[in-house]
């Protein structure tokens, strides 16, 4: 052989050998995450998400991507898009947050692994056979919501005691939170002695009909019930109750840290860790039938006292000491 010859065989060798090796490299896995509400509410979430990724040994952008679907709050979108993710072959469909997106994961596919976390039953919801076996494609977290709506409740009345009526903001397009929540929150409004009316919003124009008719009834305080589509429109919802002097509380910090009243409810940045640690779990090959529902405790009350003062309230010394943050 030619010495030119022998260099061009050598050259080309030391070319194809690392492209061949890149083609034999597996594909990078992929999670198609699945969200009833918006990315900007998001950022802190996703953020515990990819921790929990990392914890489980995953980095997007490195060994995984993620395929993200935003329904800004419109739940009739989520079908399509959890169709579309099952079309592109996800390796697992997470839902944290939603109980929707969770439905509508489920309705797409009964094979690829699906990881939800909810503020709600999941065996009720026809999500799982049991907390400790969940038995189909779908397990993840639960995260107290419903079952503190009363309790939320008890302390907006602490903090506005002359509000003897009070209304109660859901979302009446998900009657899987609306139903529930309304039930518990009628029981803890006759327990304090409280009258209860139902307002219902499910698109941005029907704020404007709420808060008339919040004037209308003289309404003291309100409750905003756990649902994505309100928590997509946290700053909106925030600023609407300032503007119209109404005590309000919801479940998230977010909502408070918008400049809302109060919060009380789980921590998301946990609840959000833990489902991506499931998800990296089960990219590593865990099935989501051996992994048992967890079930996530903790919450946080956070005051915001600026909007106190701004309000005419004065909180009480007992109430500022049980809160895990005040918004000064």
């Amino acid at each position: 052989m030619r010495r030119r010859d022998f260099i061009r065989v050598v050259i080309g060798s030391a070319v194809a050998s690392p492209l061949a090796a890149l083609a034999q490299q597996p594909a990078m896995p992929v999670v198609g995450f699945l969200s009833s509400a918006s990315p900007d509410l998001y950022v802190t979430r996703l953020n515990a998400f990819r921790q929990g990724l990392k914890e489980a040994g995953y980095v997007e952008g490195q060994n995984v991507a993620i395929e993200y679907r935003w329904a800004d709050g419109q739940n009739d979108r989520l079908p399509t898009m959890a169709a579309d993710l099952v079309r592109r072959q996800v390796a697992v469909i997470a839902t944290p947050g939603s109980t929707p997106a969770a439905l509508a994961a489920q309705a797409a596919t009964t094979t690829i692994p699906i990881v939800f976390s909810i503020g709600g039953d999941p065996v009720q919801f026809g999500l799982v056979a049991s907390l400790n076996r969940p038995g189909g494609n779908l397990t993840g977290g639960t995260f107290l919501s419903i079952e503190v709506g009363p309790k939320r409740l008890e302390l907006l009345h602490e903090l506005v005691p002359m509000a003897t009526v009070v209304g109660l903001l859901v979302n009446p397009t998900n009657p899987n939170l609306a139903e529930p929540t309304t039930k518990n929150l009628r029981a803890a409004a006759h327990t304090l002695g409280l009258q209860l009316h139902i307002l219902n919003a499910s698109t941005d124009r029907d704020f404007d009909t709420v808060f008339a008719t919040l004037i209308q009834l003289q309404l003291g305080a309100l409750v905003i019930g756990a649902d994505p589509f309100f928590s997509s429109r946290l700053e909106q919802l925030a600023a609407l109750t300032v503007r119209h002097a109404v005590p309000t509380v919801y479940q998230t910090r977010e909502f408070t840290a918008a400049g809302g009243l109060m919060s009380y409810g789980a921590s998301f940045t946990d609840a959000f860790r833990a489902a991506g640690v499931y998800t990296g779990r089960i990219l590593k090959g865990d099935k989501p039938a051996d992994l048992p529902v967890q079930q996530l405790v903790k919450v946080e009350l956070i005051i915001n006292r600026k909007t106190a003062k701004a309000l005419g309230l004065t909180v009480p010394p007992a109430l500022l000491a049980r809160a895990n943050e005040v918004i000064e």
